[in-house]
């Protein structure tokens, strides 16, 4: 298929298409109509067929989505068909938990390593992983072929430590600081502001109070 430009809108609506076709998957739905799958999604037909257009459709007029195919391809898309290897920089309260949480395996996500550099951490295990020091960070990550950095740690530290991490070798970066990385074009950042999150909460809370009221 000839390589064409997607829209970040349809990139960001994938993960959740392939989330859903993985629940009817488990549920043993063989197949399923771009109106089924609207109703469920709380988004239009229309732009379900749309989307699926951007990489060759996937439906069969009469039939609509073999689901357990559309799963398939979905995570080709998404890269789910590879296995990628993850270090976490910051063993806080954020960066254990991510640590613990298990659907990374599921969905290929590796975690290899969790650095931090308070020495009170050092050798505390999360899920068997124990946290080791920053400074053994470079050559970790040249040995074990890691893909991905999870960063979570002060604004203050995440510059530096993003450009000891590109140096040696990082493709990507999962950011959960509240600052704007600034590395090569070709290093993928992805940004987790939560406090972002929670303010837009907060401004639909307060329009739907005054919206009942």
């Amino acid at each position: 298929m000839e390589s064409k430009e997607i829209s970040q809108a349809v990139i960001s609506r994938l993960p959740r298409y392939f989330r859903y076709l993985g629940d009817l998957k488990d549920l043993g739905v063989e197949r399923i109509s771009s109106q089924e799958l609207s109703r469920l999604m709380q988004v239009t037909a229309s732009q379900i067929r749309q989307d699926f257009n951007n990489f060759g459709g996937f439906g069969q007029q009469g039939y609509g989505y073999n689901v357990e195919y559309l799963y398939q391809e979905i995570g080709k898309i998404l890269g789910m068909d590879k296995t990628h290897h993850l270090i976490i920089v910051g063993a806080g309260n954020l960066g254990q938990a991510l640590g613990n949480y298990m659907n990374f395996e599921r969905r290929g996500f590796i975690l290899k390593g969790i650095f931090d550099k308070n020495p009170d951490l050092y050798g505390k295990k999360v899920r068997e992983i124990a946290v080791q020091p920053m400074e053994e960070i470079e050559q970790f990550v040249k040995e074990n072929e890691i893909d991905i950095a999870v960063l979570t740690i002060p604004k203050n530290s995440a510059v530096q430590v993003a450009e000891i991490l590109v140096a040696n070798g990082i493709k990507a970066i999962w950011n959960f600081a509240h600052v704007d990385l600034n590395v090569p074009p070709n290093i993928q950042v992805e940004n987790v502001h939560l406090s972002d999150s929670l303010m837009k909460l907060s401004y639909n809370l307060e329009r739907a109070n005054k919206e009942n009221k």
